[in-house]
Order: C-alpha cells, then sequence, then structure tokens
C-alpha cells in the first residue's frame, strides 16, 4: 500500500482500496452521483463541488483501481468532524462496502480524539447505527440554516442568482420577506439533508 492507501480487502475475488489521494479522485463521477443521483446535493455545481472537496479531507472507495465509492469530512481535526457526500455507486451496493468505508474513516489515525462527529442522513440510519452513531442527546437542538435554491440556476424552477456567492445575502433576504409575507415560520430538521 502507498502512504495514502488506508485500507485494503477482496471482496467477490475484486481488490478494494481507501485512498485519501486527493488528486487520485473521479471528479466527474463523483459530481454524476451528487448532482443527478443523491437527495443532498442534487445539482451541485461542480466548481462549488471542487472547493468543497479542496477542504475537505477526502476518501475515495476503488474498486480494481476504479473509483466506486466517495465521503469526505469536513473538521477542525481537534474537536469536530462533520462526515458528508458517502456514497457507493448502485452496481457496488449490498457488499458492506458502506460500512467498511465508514469505519475506515472514523479509525483514521488523524481524526482519533474528537470529542464530536456528525453527520445527517435521510435513509441509511442503519448503517450509521451500525458504525457508532447515534440520535442526538434529548437535551440537544439541531439548528441549521438552509438555503434549498442555491444550487438553482438563474431564471429556473427554484430562482436563484446563478450560482453567485455574492447573491446569497440577497437570496435570504427575499426568502425571509416571502416568509413574512406569508406568515410562515420555517423550523427545518435534519432528517433529510446531509
Amino acid at each position: 500500500m502507498t502512504d495514502t492507501v488506508i485500507a485494503s480487502r477482496a471482496v467477490r475475488g475484486r481488490r478494494y482500496q481507501i485512498d485519501t489521494d486527493p488528486s487520485r479522485l473521479d471528479i466527474p463521477l463523483i459530481h454524476w452521483f451528487l448532482a443527478e443521483y443523491s437527495h443532498w446535493a442534487r445539482d451541485i455545481p461542480l466548481a462549488t463541488l471542487r472547493r468543497a472537496i479542496a477542504h475537505s479531507l477526502v476518501f475515495g472507495l476503488y474498486r480494481d483501481g476504479a473509483q466506486v465509492g466517495f465521503a469526505r469530512i469536513v473538521t477542525d481535526q481537534a474537536t469536530f468532524a462533520y462526515l458528508a457526500d458517502v456514497f457507493v455507486v448502485p452496481e457496488e451496493r449490498n457488499a458492506g462496502l458502506g460500512r467498511w468505508l465508514v469505519e475506515v474513516i472514523l479509525g483514521y489515525p488523524p481524526l482519533q480524539g474528537l470529542r464530536r462527529w456528525l453527520l445527517v442522513t435521510k435513509n441509511a440510519k442503519s448503517l450509521y447505527l451500525r458504525c457508532g452513531f447515534a440520535e442526538l442527546s434529548s437535551d440537544l437542538s439541531y439548528l441549521e440554516q438552509f438555503d434549498p435554491t442555491v444550487y438553482a440556476p438563474a431564471g429556473g424552477l427554484h430562482g436563484g442568482d446563478d450560482h453567485d456567492p455574492t447573491a446569497n445575502g440577497d437570496r435570504r433576504r427575499r426568502a425571509c420577506r416571502a416568509a413574512e409575507r406569508h406568515g410562515a415560520v420555517r423550523a427545518y430538521e435534519a432528517a433529510d439533508r446531509h
């Protein structure tokens, strides 16, 4: 194994590796999955994904050299880590690879001794429970600011500002004014956002 390959195993006669080398990532595959297939990052612009990867610890899952899965960690490497964008391509599922990927990440030496790990999932709760995650303590609240239109192109169904990060404040102000006009106060729950 190279310095960046942190785990390797055989499953059904194929060799799988988990590698932390960002230069090895198949960015088109990751973008396709997240933008087209995932529910949590649908329509994510490629530039946004590249920026997210550049500022994260990344973990590529490879079968015989071809990428088949991915996850990333947003962390200060001292107290906190957020597990995000975990996936295994559909044709590689049901072989325990997702659980293996998460368990390897949780055991990764630079991430040991953290006080808190977080993630958000809509439909993989049982996977993460098996990996040692638990529901939030009843005396804790999960709060967020969530903008479901941030990836929408200008003039699209949801509006948007053509992915201009400087326009984010205007979009939020418009959303708040619209909510006030309708007398709506919205609390978002974390159940379906990564």
